[in-house]
């Protein structure tokens, strides 16, 4: 359990660290003269843009979290049969422990495939503002 919830901060802070290089990228762009006020559709769409990755980094998160939940019950199912296959045969006891390591590393796989995702998508979300 406490391997998880390592895992599980470790996630949050690459999270956070994405967030935070997406903001340097954005806030250390050369910028010439002020441009002229945007018209506010530019503004709004820019505003629109930034509330998607807001909200695609919320459901990266979210599906991490579902992830690192349901490796927690695959760890768990895992240990539960290897003890009892430990009862019946010691042979079988090895092979289900490696086959409940394998679930918890497929969905950390993929709870961090998502977490990039977002972070991408938040990128280049803020890119495109950038740009406008």
């Amino acid at each position: 359990m406490a391997l998880n919830s390592k895992k599980e901060k470790a996630m949050k802070q690459s999270l956070l660290v994405a967030a935070l290089v997406a903001l340097a990228v954005s806030a250390c762009s050369k910028q010439e003269e002020a441009p002229a006020p945007a018209p506010a559709s530019v503004q709004e769409q820019a505003q629109e843009a930034a509330q998607q990755a807001v909200e695609a980094a919320k459901e990266s998160a979210e599906a991490a979290k579902e992830s690192a939940a349901e490796a927690v019950e695959a760890t768990k199912e895992g240990a539960s049969a290897a003890v009892e296959a430990a009862k019946e045969n010691a042979a079988a006891a090895v092979e289900a422990a490696k086959e409940g390591a394998e679930a918890v590393k497929e969905g950390a796989s993929d709870a961090v495939d998502a977490a990039k995702a977002a972070a991408e998508a938040a990128v280049e979300s803020a890119k495109e503002a950038n740009k406008e």
